[in-house]
Formats: structure tokens, sequence, C-alpha cells
């Protein structure tokens, strides 16, 4: 029965595994050899060993200005992605009238595509005729010019990813309903206010959720392309300011037709994002808790 279970086991997931060997797995590898020559799509990869990755560390400065922007927007939005999301459960998880309604207009931008938040938020953030800087005028404030300007347009970048935090508000407000209520129902016994419960009892048992959306949102960031590659004129800002590690390795791969080199540079990629999440999983022994957990004191 067994030896049966394990065969069927098998057969039912073979298309998944077969899908990851050909379309993940054998790409991967193959990059791994690709990053190691000189290739231009055209001629037959040249072997160089590790020249590209010599370059990349030694010699190419927007490749470091790339790594720089690229940490600046993950540190800042993700963890403000995630205070935000949580305040905002919070507020929807009070008896207030219309809170469903509120729940669905915040999950609404997290389905709106890509391309078109990029467009929408650029129209937003345009320096004389964007409404966020009209908005600012009528406050008497003279907004930044967002897009053009070295020093802004990260921190718009950051704005615009604020916009989008919906999915993780609905994985959150999943979570909180889940709770048992009678921790709530003792905590009032006891005099709690509704702040105090929240933080003694909701915020802990929502930990794993708030893990699960700190590595996905960790991971989406360290990838961010579209917003750069269409909001940002001259292309990605002046003086590369909003240059990111994956504009850059598509910009060596099919700009400049560098496949080797950019193959490097997702490897480089590839480990930087393997580093985080390791930090990260290990951080969380210290602050995640699962109800099936037994610690010792």
């Amino acid at each position: 029965m067994r030896k049966k279970e394990t065969l069927w086991f098998y057969l039912l997931i073979s298309p998944w595994l077969i899908g990851f060997v050909l379309l993940t797995l054998g790409p991967m590898l193959y990059s791994i050899f690709l990053s190691l020559t000189s290739w231009d799509l055209f001629t037959a990869p040249k072997f160089i060993g590790l020249a590209n990755y010599v370059k990349l560390f030694t010699r190419d400065t927007i490749f470091w200005k790339a790594v720089y922007n690229t940490l600046y927007y993950a540190l800042i939005s993700v963890p403000l992605g995630l205070i935000f999301s949580v305040f905002i459960v919070y507020l929807l998880n009070r008896p207030i009238k219309g809170s469903r309604l509120y729940r669905t207009l915040y999950y609404i931008p997290a389905t709106v595509p890509g391309v078109a938040s990029a467009l929408l938020f650029k129209w937003l953030l345009a320096p004389d005729a964007g409404l966020i800087n009209q908005f600012l005028a009528i406050l008497g404030i003279k907004g930044p010019a967002w897009l053009l300007d070295p020093v802004w347009v990260k921190p718009a970048f950051i704005l615009m990813n604020l916009w989008t935090i919906g999915a993780g508000v609905t994985l959150l407000m999943a979570g909180i309903k889940s709770i048992p209520r009678e921790f709530y129902e003792a905590a009032a016994l006891d005099g709690a206010r509704a702040d105090q419960q929240f933080l003694l009892i909701s915020l802990p048992m929502l930990t794993p959720v708030i893990f699960f959306n700190l590595i996905n949102n960790l991971i989406g960031a360290l990838q961010v392309f579209t917003q750069m590659y269409i909001m940002t004129q001259p292309r990605y800002g002046p003086n590369n300011a909003s240059m990111m590690i994956v504009p850059y390795l598509y910009d060596n791969g099919f700009h400049f037709y560098k496949m080797g080199y950019a193959s490097a540079i997702a490897w480089v990629l590839f480990m930087l994002v393997m580093v985080f999440t390791i930090m990260v999983f290990r951080s969380s022994r210290l602050w995640v808790y699962y109800e099936t957990d037994v610690r010792k004191a």
C-alpha cells in the first residue's frame, strides 16, 4: 500500500516536477555557466572564468549604486508597509459602520496591474500638474519634483508601495478573525482596553502572518522592476538615482546584450535574497509565536 501511495504521489506531482526541472532548475543551472562566460546572444559563449564577478565587485560603480538603491528601497518600504498594514487592521477590526466596504477598498489597489499603477502614479507625482503636489500647495507646501529629483525619487516609489498593501491587510484580517474570542472576553473582564487587547493578544497571535508578509514583501522589494522602468525619465532618474538591481540586470542582458554579465548580476541578487531571507528566518525565533510552540522558560 505504501509503495502504491508513493507511486501515485509522484505521478500526480509529475507535471509540476517536469515543469520545475525544465523551466526553472535547468535555466538556473545553465545561468551559472553563463555567468562565467562572455555571451552576446548571437555568438557562442566564451568562457572567461570569474571575470564578470571581478568586474561587478571592483569596477562597476553603477552596480553598487543599484545595490544601494535597492537596499534603501527594501529596508524602508517593507517595514513601513508592515506597520501601516497592522495599523489599518487595528482600525478595521473595530466595530465601525461600513467596515466591510473599507476592507474592499483597501484591497482594490492590490488588484491593479503593476503597469497601470506605475502610469497612474507617474501622473499623480508630476511636479506641476500632479494631484499630490496640488494638494500640498493647498496646505502651503511646495511639493518636490518627485521623479526628477535624486533626493525624492526613491521616497516616491516607497509612497507608491504603501498604496498596494491591501493584500497584506487581507491576510492579517483573516489571521485576526481566527483568534479565539475567549481571549478578548477574558481580557475585557480584567479591564483591558481595546488598544491593550490588540497589543497584548492580537499582535502576538498575528506574528506568523506578519512573518509571512515580511518574507514575501522583502523578496518582492529586492526584485522591484516595473515602477523604475516605466516611471522615470530619463531612464532610472538623474544620476541613476532610481537604478535597482533587476533593471540593471535587464539592461545588461537585453539592451547591451551582455548575457553573461547579466547572469552574474542575477546570481549576486539571488545570494542577496538568500542572505536576507535566512536572517529573517533566524530572527523569527525571537518574535514569531505559534500556538503549538513549547518553549522553555
